[in-house]
C-alpha cells in the first residue's frame, strides 16, 4: 500500500515558498495519489510539519488522510484521488528560514494498529516576510506641561454613550460611570449640573420620539441618587440642575460629519442632502443610505450621536505654593499627608526631577489619589520613555502594555480622538494588535482635526496590513493623505496582491519623496525579483546596500531573492 501510494503521489504547496500573513503562515496543499493504493482496514496519510532553527524545532501542521469522505476523484486523471486543504501555523521571526516536511505513513485503522512510515520529503521552504515591509512613522508623545495654579474651580465634563434604541446607562469600561462616581465621592462643592442628551438619525433611535428625554432623565436620576448616597458636602436641593434634550437635530449630525475623515466633496454632499433635499426627517435619513460611503457614517458617526453629557460646575478651596518638590518626595514616601500639595502641584513636581523612576512614582501617586486624566497620561508617557531604554523585549513590552493601560484610563476620563490615538499607538508598539485596532476605531468615531484623523487612518492601515487585512487597509488609506508612509504601504498592498507593475509605480512615487531611502530601493528590488528581472534586482539592491549596509545581510536571508541568489548581479550587489 505504501509503495503504490508513494509511487504515484503528487504533493503541491501554494505558494511554493511559504509567506507570512499577519500572525500566521497560510498555504494550500493539493495531494494526489493513485486509487489503486486503497486497502480495506488501512489508510495512507501525509503528515505535515514545519522544521526550523536547523531542524532543532518542529511544529505539527496537519495531516491529510486518504479515507472515505476526505478525498475526491480527480476530474482530469482517471483513478487518481485528490485532497485539497488549507493549512496554517503561527508565524514567528525565528521560523525563517525553515522547511515544510511531509512524512508519508501507511497504518492500520484498528486501535493500536501498526504503522509503516515512508521516506519524508520537503514540500516547500519558508518563510517570505514581505508583508513585514510595512512603514509606520511613529508618533512622538510628550508629557503634558504643568503649571501651578491656586484656582481650583472649574467645570468637569463627562460624556456618555448609549446603545442604539436604548436609554440604559452602560456600566462597562469606557462609559465614564466610574469617573462620575469618583467625582461625586470626591465631594467638590458643586454649584450647577448641566445634563444633555440626543439620539442618532437611524431607525432604532428615532422610533421613540422621547428617547433623548429618557436619556436625560436616566442620567439625572443617576446623578441625584449618588449625591444622596455618596456625598456628605453636597445635597440635591442645593445644586442647580439644568437639562436639555436634543430631538432630530441635523445640525449636531452635520457638526460630526464636518469633523470626520470624509473627503471635502463627500462632506459637501452630505450637507447638501440634509439642507437642500425636501422630505421628512426619516426620508432624509433613508437618503443617506444611498451614499457609497454610508458605511462610514453608520460605523463612525451614528454611534456618537447616541450621546449624553454631564457637565458639573464646582469650586474647591484655594491652596498656596510651598516647597513643592520636597513635599512631593515626602508624599510619595508616605511621610506626609497627600493634601500637602494640590493635584496640580503634585503633577508639577514631576517636572522638577530628571529621573524617570522618580517621575513614575510621582505620577502613580497622583493617579491613585486624584484619578485625573493628566496623571494617567503623563504616567503612560514616562512608561513609554522607560520602555525605550530597556534592552530586553520582554521587559520593554511589559512597559508598553502598562503605558497602554494608563493611556486608556486617561482616554476614558478625557475621551478625545487624540487620547484614544495614544492608546492605540502604545498597544501597536507592544504588538497587541487587536487592542490597537479597536482603539484606532474609537479615535475615528470621536472625530477631530483632519490631520489627526488622517494619521489615525494611516497607522490603522499599517496595522491592518500587519494582521493580513489588505482590503481593510486599502479602504483605510482612502481616508488618509499622500504621505511617504501611506505611499509605501499602498505600494505594499499592490505587491502582496500580485499587481507588480502597480506596486513598482507607487514605490517610484515614494522614491521621489525620499530618494535617499534604502527601503524604497529594497522594495523595488523585491518587485523586480517577483517579475524575474535579474538585472533590475542587482541594480536596485546595489543602491540599497550603498545607502545602508544592513540590507546586504537582509537580502541574503530573504527568500524573495532565492531564484537570483547565485547570479553575478546579486552577488556583486550584496558583497
Amino acid at each position: 500500500m505504501l509503495k503504490v501510494a508513494q509511487g504515484g503521489q503528487q504533493v503541491r504547496v501554494a505558494p511554493s515558498v511559504l509567506e507570512s500573513n499577519g500572525e500566521n503562515v497560510l498555504f494550500e496543499v493539493t495531494a494526489k495519489v493513485p486509487a489503486q493504493h486503497l486497502h480495506k482496514g488501512a489508510a495512507y496519510q501525509l503528515q505535515f510539519s514545519y522544521r526550523y532553527d536547523n531542524g532543532l524545532y518542529q511544529d505539527t501542521v496537519g495531516t491529510l488522510r486518504f479515507i472515505s469522505g476526505e478525498y475526491v476523484y480527480d476530474d482530469s486523471v482517471k483513478n487518481q484521488l485528490v485532497i485539497r486543504r488549507q493549512l496554517s501555523f503561527p508565524y514567528a521571526a525565528r521560523k525563517s528560514p525553515g522547511e515544510l516536511v511531509v512524512q508519508p505513513v501507511a497504518r492500520e485503522l484498528k486501535p493500536d494498529g501498526k504503522q509503516l512510515p515512508g521516506k519524508p520529503f520537503v514540500a516547500a521552504r519558508g518563510i517570505v516576510t514581505t508583508d513585514r515591509l510595512v512603514v509606520r512613522e511613529d508618533t512622538a508623545i510628550a508629557l503634558l506641561p504643568e503649571s501651578v495654579s491656586n484656582n481650583m474651580s472649574g467645570t468637569r465634563v463627562l460624556p456618555f454613550f448609549f446603545d442604539a434604541g436604548q436609554a440604559k446607562i452602560r456600566n462597562y469600561l469606557g462609559t465614564n460611570v466610574a469617573a462620575l462616581e469618583d467625582f461625586i465621592e470626591a465631594n467638590q462643592h458643586t454649584e450647577k449640573v448641566m445634563i444633555a442628551a440626543g439620539h442618532s438619525p437611524d431607525s432604532l433611535d428615532r422610533h421613540d420620539p422621547r428617547l433623548a428625554d429618557k436619556r436625560v432623565r436616566v442620567l439625572l436620576d443617576y446623578y441625584k441618587h449618588h449625591v444622596d448616597t455618596d456625598s456628605y458636602l453636597n445635597s440635591v436641593k442645593n445644586i442647580d440642575f439644568e437639562t436639555q434634550a436634543y430631538h432630530r437635530r441635523w445640525d449636531l449630525f452635520l457638526t460630526k460629519v464636518q469633523s470626520s475623515a470624509l473627503k471635502p466633496a463627500q462632506i459637501d454632499s452630505v450637507v447638501q442632502l440634509i439642507n437642500d433635499t425636501p422630505g421628512t426627517y426619516a426620508q432624509k435619513e433613508q437618503s443617506l443610505h444611498q451614499l457609497s460611503y454610508f458605511d462610514y457614517i453608520e460605523q463612525y458617526i451614528y454611534p456618537v450621536m447616541r450621546f449624553g453629557t454631564v457637565a458639573v460646575k464646582y469650586t474647591a478651596p484655594k491652596r498656596y505654593d510651598s516647597e513643592i518638590y520636597l513635599l512631593s518626595k515626602k508624599i510619595v514616601e508616605k511621610q506626609t499627608e497627600l493634601d500637602a500639595l494640590t493635584p496640580e502641584e503634585l503633577r508639577y513636581s514631576a517636572q522638577l526631577t530628571p529621573l524617570l523612576a522618580e517621575k513614575q512614582r510621582i505620577y502613580e501617586t497622583s493617579a491613585a489619589a486624584t484619578g485625573s486624566w493628566q496623571s494617567y497620561h503623563n504616567l503612560a508617557v514616562v512608561l513609554l520613555q522607560r520602555a525605550e531604554k530597556e534592552p530586553t523585549d520582554k521587559v520593554r513590552r511589559a512597559y508598553l502594555r502598562r503605558a497602554a493601560v494608563n493611556f486608556t484610563l486617561a482616554a476614558h476620563r478625557n475621551p478625545t480622538a487624540q487620547q484614544f490615538f495614544y492608546v492605540a499607538t502604545a498597544y501597536h508598539r507592544a504588538n497587541d494588535r487587536l487592542e490597537a485596532l479597536q482603539n484606532y476605531d474609537y479615535a475615528i468615531k470621536l472625530g477631530g482635526p483632519r490631520p489627526l484623523l488622517e494619521k489615525v487612518f494611516a497607522d490603522k492601515a499599517a496595522l491592518e496590513i500587519e494582521i493580513g487585512q489588505l482590503s481593510d487597509a486599502y479602504a483605510s488609506l482612502g481616508y488618509s493623505g499622500t504621505s511617504y508612509q501611506n505611499t509605501m504601504n499602498r505600494a505594499l498592498i499592490y505587491l502582496l496582491k500580485g499587481n507588480y507593475p502597480g506596486a513598482a509605480g507607487i514605490y517610484q512615487q515614494a522614491q521621489e519623496m525620499r530618494p535617499q531611502d534604502p527601503l524604497v530601493h529594497y522594495c523595488l528590488a523585491v518587485v523586480a525579483a517577483r517579475q524575474h528581472n535579474e538585472a533590475a534586482v542587482g541594480n536596485l539592491l546595489r543602491q540599497a546596500v550603498q545607502l545602508d549596509r544592513k540590507y546586504a545581510n537582509r537580502a541574503v536571508e530573504d527568500l524573495e531573492f532565492a531564484e537570483v541568489a547565485k547570479s553575478k548581479a546579486f552577488l556583486e550587489a550584496v558583497r
